[in-house]
């Protein structure tokens, strides 16, 4: 999550800039029906997330797999099919006039929407593939639907699960725990205050929203690190807010005013990171000059518009300078993201002296405290125009 960039080692930043607003929904017996143009699965809204997953592909066409031990039913409407290791283990999907189609054996699905859950209509671990691209495995119900001439697919799963596979997608083994802790935290937040981020789910698996991938094998750094600070959020001034991070912040991390975004549910104070002053991570980039008119040094928006035309990797930050050379442009700078709140490469060195979770976020997010989240606690802010 970065709410900001792709993946801890990259950062699309944006993501998480934009992603200010905090909206949670409950219903007056705190139960929800998650839904929006995908399949209804009742649940505790607070205790789940919905992500739209492989998105960035644009899908023409799907294969959901079943797993070792887990039957999957397709269902739409009264039409199901079962999945399972020990007969038809696969089915296909791909459009057809506007409707989903599955086909798995002889059996064949024509519908507007296709879930797949347990046959108790419950989460179930599954392998999601676009042929010849891309595999991933999760853990919760897959919706499936028609989207402006392509496959649009969503994850319904339990936040514990999603903030983990955030987790494992955002660090390596070798990240001190009390690190990975705060960055488990800060996750959390932001699932549980920035939803809303999509017209039909609440965010998406890139940075955009949050780097979302497989869940973490049981044991793992993630996995201890999520259960360990189960159910811990930041608050401001009594209310949760989206907290954003960033790979590497250069020195100093910003506000979001510093980046021409309004104003936020937190300030988003800036501090000194010593670490990324003492070793700032140096970027180069060359790009068509054409592109230095737009360009301007601390308007993300700007960088981020260039970065979906060019690569996450044109302008990796918001602090450089300009060389014009011939008919391109020589960009020479420091840091990673869009260097608001967390810096993970920071949080990363203070963990490594000794520092625990929550002097970690003391010191990245000024003036905010570590919470219990109950589902009690509403959510409520402004979200800066994209």
């Amino acid at each position: 999550m970065r709410p900001g960039f792709p993946h801890s080692m990259r950062r699309a930043p944006l993501l998480t800039v934009v992603a200010f607003a905090l909206i949670v929904f409950l219903s007056s017996d705190g139960l929800r029906t998650v839904h929006g143009g995908f399949g209804n699965v009742p649940a505790p809204f607070e205790h789940t997330v919905r992500i739209g997953v492989l998105g960035l592909f644009h899908p023409q066409e799907l294969v959901v797999t079943a797993t070792v031990g887990q039957a999957l039913v397709v269902r739409s409407g009264r039409q199901t099919m079962v999945l399972e290791r020990s007969g038809i283990p696969s089915a296909n999907m791909w459009l057809e006039n506007s409707e989903v189609v599955v086909s798995s054996g002889s059996q064949m699905l024509h519908a507007s929407t296709i879930q797949v859950a347990s046959r108790e209509d419950q989460p179930v671990n599954f392998v999601l593939e676009i042929p010849g691209k891309i595999i991933r495995r999760y853990r919760g119900v897959l919706d499936v639907k028609a989207s402006s001439g392509h496959l649009s697919a969503m994850v319904t799963l339990d936040l514990e699960t999603a903030v983990a596979s955030v987790v494992a997608a955002e660090s390596t083994e070798d990240t001190p725990t009390e690190a990975v802790k705060a960055n488990a935290i800060a996750a959390r937040s932001y699932f549980i205050s920035g939803r809303g981020r999509h017209p039909e789910f609440d965010f998406c698996d890139t940075t955009h929203c949050q780097y979302f991938r497989t869940p973490p094998p049981a044991g793992s750094l993630a996995a201890r690190a999520v259960a360990e600070t189960r159910g811990l959020i930041l608050a401001y001034q009594g209310r949760p807010f989206a907290a954003m991070y960033t790979r590497s912040c250069g020195g100093r991390t910003r506000t979001p005013a510093e980046l021409g975004f309004g104003n936020a549910a937190y300030p988003y104070y800036s501090v000194n990171c010593e670490h990324c002053r003492a070793h700032p991570a140096r970027w180069t980039s060359r790009l068509p000059s054409r592109e230095a008119a737009s360009l301007r040094i601390g308007n993300e928006s700007a960088r981020l518009t260039i970065d979906h035309r060019l690569g996450w990797s044109a302008v990796p930050s918001n602090d450089f300078s300009i060389e014009k050379n011939g008919d391109s442009i020589l960009l020479e700078g420091i840091g990673y993201g869009h260097g608001i709140g967390l810096c993970q490469a920071g949080a990363r060195a203070m963990a490594q002296v000794g520092a625990n979770f929550q002097q970690i976020l003391d010191h990245y997010y000024p003036n905010t405290n570590v919470v219990s989240y109950s589902g009690s606690i509403l959510a409520g802010g402004e979200s800066p125009d994209r």
